[in-house]
């Protein structure tokens, strides 16, 4: 369910961009940014879902689903550099595999920036969505997630885009 929550959110931020000025070029740039976004996810839920922390509490082992916990953090930490770094640097040839057009290029290198502090908030979440799965604490992630993504990060986006028209010119 949280997954489902967040992806929600990213279609709607689409949906969004194709009301803002310039839509063609905006939405194509929030669609680049949201697959990039979901590609890297893929990552860190892949790590999650290896954390094997359900199994070790279930098997009454709560220093090991510590540890598998930490092991895993520290493996998304070290693959979100390796991924931030490629993408931080080579975020021109990654642009050219979604488009050919240069303008929308030029706009996706300046909300790279904010893709790399994404991409790095979201391997935190998934891996931690992962471990309170694995903990039994679903209902209690999808709350979280649900007052991020829809309390907070939503109206705040929207009053940004919309009220003080800051989008991807503002960078």
């Amino acid at each position: 369910m949280c997954t489902s929550l967040e992806y929600w959110t990213f279609e709607i931020l689409v949906l969004l961009a194709g009301l803002m000025p310039e839509s063609e070029t905006t939405t194509s740039v929030v669609a680049m940014c949201v697959n990039t976004e979901t590609i890297a996810y893929m990552i860190s839920y892949g790590l999650s879902a290896a954390a094997r922390v359900s199994n070790e509490i279930g098997a009454g082992n709560i220093g090991k689903a510590k540890q598998a916990m930490a092991v895993t953090l520290k493996l998304a930490i070290l693959a979100v550099l390796i991924v931030d770094t490629a993408l931080g640097f080579g975020h021109k040839y990654w642009a050219n595999l979604f488009s050919d057009n240069a303008e929308i290029i030029h706009k996706f290198s300046s909300m790279t920036p904010l893709l790399l502090v994404s991409i790095l908030f979201d391997f935190i979440q998934g891996i931690l969505s992962g471990v309170a799965r694995g903990c039994g604490w679903q209902r209690f992630a999808m709350c979280i997630n649900l007052a991020t993504f829809y309390c907070v990060g939503m109206p705040i986006g929207a009053v940004l885009a919309f009220k003080f028209n800051f989008s991807y010119k503002g960078l």
